[in-house]
């Protein structure tokens, strides 16, 4: 299920370039719920943040940041949903309403670097859940593969879609350190926009998974002990990242078993 960002996919960061929202408040409250579901990764509260910025999106049709954060909100339900047994319908819906709203952003502002990026993700998402679709979507995939790091090559939610893609991609130990290298590349990145005060439509998600891939990726290098690191400040940051609990035991028990055959 995870071979899913593939055809080369998947400063600080690149502020969005659409237009600011007259709908300001309404907006904000969007954000708001969406970190507090991402932080708690839950399913009801992704579909509350979709519901506010929907809401946004009808009553200001020309304001690119509200398709933005619809987008976002509803591919991290897909996500989310994705994580758990049984909800393929509801991952597809919430799918294709992350790329009709994508798309709809790119429509407003053909700049905006992380709508690109998103969208590559989930046609590489499709993709990978039906090879048959390679040939008809790959070129789209590509496409917005390749306009994401034109306009974001130092953003760092762009850079690590794209250095994720990287990692699933790769076959081999060379593709590996490639991918960790870009991730490494996006770690800074995030760091660097850290340091900067965000206003108030700004995104700052991605982090705590960079680090959780981080560390993935240093594990299957075989390095367990920077893995375990990364892992653990990706818990830090988001305690329901699953993948990088899992991540985390496995390390930990592999560590166990190596010192006591």
């Amino acid at each position: 299920m995870f071979r899913l960002l593939i055809f080369s996919l998947c400063l600080s960061a690149l502020p969005l370039r659409a237009d600011i929202s007259t709908n300001l408040p309404s907006t904000q409250a969007g954000i708001a719920e969406f970190n507090a579901a991402f932080q708690a990764w839950n399913g009801e509260r992704f579909a509350r943040a979709s519901e506010i910025f929907q809401q946004a999106t009808v009553r200001e049709p020309n304001n690119a940041t509200n398709f933005y954060w619809l987008g976002v909100a509803e591919f991290h339900h897909m996500l989310q949903l994705r994580s758990t047994p049984g909800n393929d319908d509801a991952a597809e819906a919430a799918q294709k309403r992350a790329l009709d709203a994508l798309t709809s952003a790119v429509k407003l502002d053909e700049h905006n670097a992380e709508c690109h990026a998103l969208l590559a993700t989930i046609y590489g998402i499709r993709i990978g859940d039906r090879w048959i679709r390679a040939f008809r979507l790959g070129p789209s995939a590509m496409s917005h593969s390749k306009t994401a790091m034109k306009e974001g090559a130092t953003n760092p939610r762009v850079r690590y879609l794209l250095a994720t893609g990287k990692y699933y991609m790769a076959d081999g130990e060379t593709d590996l350190r490639k991918a960790l290298d870009d991730l490494l590349l996006a770690e800074t990145y995030f760091a660097r926009e850290a340091t900067n005060t965000a206003s108030a439509l700004e995104p700052r998600w991605g982090r705590s998974s960079c680090h959780t891939f981080i560390g993935l990726t240093y594990e299957k290098l075989g390095d367990r002990s920077h893995a375990a690191e990364y892992f653990r400040k990706s818990l830090a940051e988001h305690p329901a990242d699953n993948l990088a609990r899992t991540g985390l035991n496995r390390v930990t028990e592999a560590n166990q078993v190596a010192e006591h055959p």
